[in-house]
This record gives C-alpha cells, sequence and structure tokens, in this order.
C-alpha cells in the first residue's frame, strides 16, 4: 500500500510541475492554450490528488507537520508556492511581475522537493 501510496504521490508531483512550468510558458507567450477548460481543470484535479496523497502519506509514516520540522517546511513551502504561483499565472499585475513569481514559484517547488527526498528544512546539495 505505502509503495503504490508513494508512487501516486510521486506522479502527482511531476506532473503537477509539469502542467505549472507549461502553463508558465503559455502565459509568457500569451497562448490561447491556458484559457481551455482542461487546462483550467487538469491542475486541480492533480493538485487534490497529490494533496490527498500526502495527507495519506503522513498518516502511513505517522510523521506531522508541526510536529516534525521538514513537514511543517514542506506545509509552509507549499502555502508559499501556491501564492507565488498564483501570482505568477493569474494576479501578478504586470507581464514582468508574473514571470518573475512563476520562476520564484519554481525555485519554491524544487526546495519543497529537495526537503522530502532529504527530510531537512535546509537540505544540503553538495
Amino acid at each position: 500500500m505505502f509503495i503504490a501510496l508513494k508512487t501516486i504521490h510521486v506522479a502527482s508531483v511531476i506532473l503537477s510541475i509539469t502542467g505549472y512550468v507549461i502553463r508558465g510558458i503559455w502565459m509568457i507567450r500569451e497562448s490561447p492554450w491556458l484559457q481551455e477548460k482542461w487546462a483550467r481543470v487538469a491542475p486541480h484535479i492533480i493538485d487534490t490528488t497529490l494533496l490527498v496523497s500526502a495527507i495519506l502519506l503522513t498518516l502511513q509514516i505517522q510523521q506531522y507537520p508541526f510536529v516534525h520540522g521538514w513537514l511543517t517546511a514542506k506545509v509552509l513551502a507549499l502555502v508559499a508556492y501556491i501564492v507565488v504561483g498564483a501570482i505568477g499565472l493569474k494576479y501578478g499585475k504586470t507581464r514582468k511581475i508574473r514571470i518573475a513569481a512563476w520562476f520564484i514559484a519554481i525555485a519554491i517547488f524544487a526546495y519543497i522537493v529537495l526537503v522530502a527526498l532529504t527530510r531537512q528544512v535546509l537540505p544540503y546539495i553538495g
């Protein structure tokens, strides 16, 4: 059960960031694809799957946000990613702000992945 759940979680992570990068490229190019219904709905389905699998994994490994530092860091970074990501794709007032926020959101996402892989709040990259 754990391996299947982790596989779903990791696949959702990959789909989520891939979709975010593609939608960011569409935003930069002002592509009409960004307005397609499936392009607006699919991220919600993927991210809901990601969140549910994350919650189930925390229950499986019995480590919880606000108890274990690395999971707290992931949750706080996730909130930052959601806010900055929304600015990047939708709420940034200028194109420059949206592009900058898009890059920052990708960096935050990378931090979340590094924390997950190392289980360290400040992952060492070396």
